[in-house]
């Protein structure tokens, strides 16, 4: 297999679904706040649409549903109710692997930038507990940073900008079918790993560059390549 990390100097990672084994406590979530609110549809599809901001999120929903979005005040109110849900289910947990899949960039000299949809602070806190250093201060980008939140490439051009390189410089590393669309529009090396519930074609679909089947198998294969002299 081909040395992904050949020439490479910055690995922008997404947080839900990558660092943190997360989506199923925030699909439960969505689960409460559509019965309390009375929306259709299926929890699980948030899988799909995971990097969004989450106000976003909350508004697509609702058109899907209703046919019509609801305000930005709305959207805000009901995102924290879904947040409030999140944390009386359970905490953020690590991913298995995502450990040594953060060291392992570290080894090959990637400097590492969070880029996430999520703007909630409990969430952001957790990284530097559960990966000391792995961060450094300023580099993260959170959907209070951006715009337009994935599947926009905006939020991976902001990491670009941060670490100061162009995209042929940098891979992204993503869960989900929008953030790889974002990766990609952001004219990054995109790898997908299958940490949830979405089928391998969803990201062939998507044009992810390398797709791999689990975070351990990720970490495995990173470990396996050689450090550059």
């Amino acid at each position: 297999m081909e040395n992904i990390l050949s020439g490479k100097s910055t690995a922008l990672i997404d947080m839900d679904g990558v660092i943190y084994d997360s989506m199923k406590f925030h699909a439960e979530a969505f689960r409460r706040l559509f019965k309390e609110e009375g929306v259709p549809g299926n929890p699980e599809d948030v899988y799909l649409y995971e990097g969004m901001r989450g106000t976003d999120l909350v508004n697509m929903l609702y058109v899907r549903a209703f046919g019509h979005g609801v305000s930005e005040e709305r959207a805000h109110e009901l995102y924290e109710l879904k947040s409030k849900y999140f944390y009386e289910i359970g905490r953020n947990e690590p991913m298995e692997g995502a450990d040594r899949m953060l060291d392992a960039l570290k080894q090959h000299g990637l400097r590492r930038i969070l880029v996430t949809g999520s703007s909630q602070a409990k969430l952001l806190d957790g990284v530097n507990r559960d990966y000391p250093g792995a961060f450094l201060p300023g580099d993260r980008v959170t959907a209070l940073d951006v715009v337009n939140g994935k599947p926009d490439p905006e939020p991976y051009l902001k990491g670009l900008s941060i670490a100061g390189v162009p995209p042929e410089k940098a891979i992204v590393i993503e869960n989900a079918p929008l953030g790889v669309r974002a990766g990609k529009a952001a004219g990054v090396f995109t790898v997908a790993v299958t940490t949830g519930p979405i089928p391998r074609e969803a990201f062939e679909q998507e044009g992810a560059d390398i797709i791999f089947p689990s975070m351990p198998a990720f970490a495995d294969y990173l470990s396996s390549l050689p450090l550059e002299k």
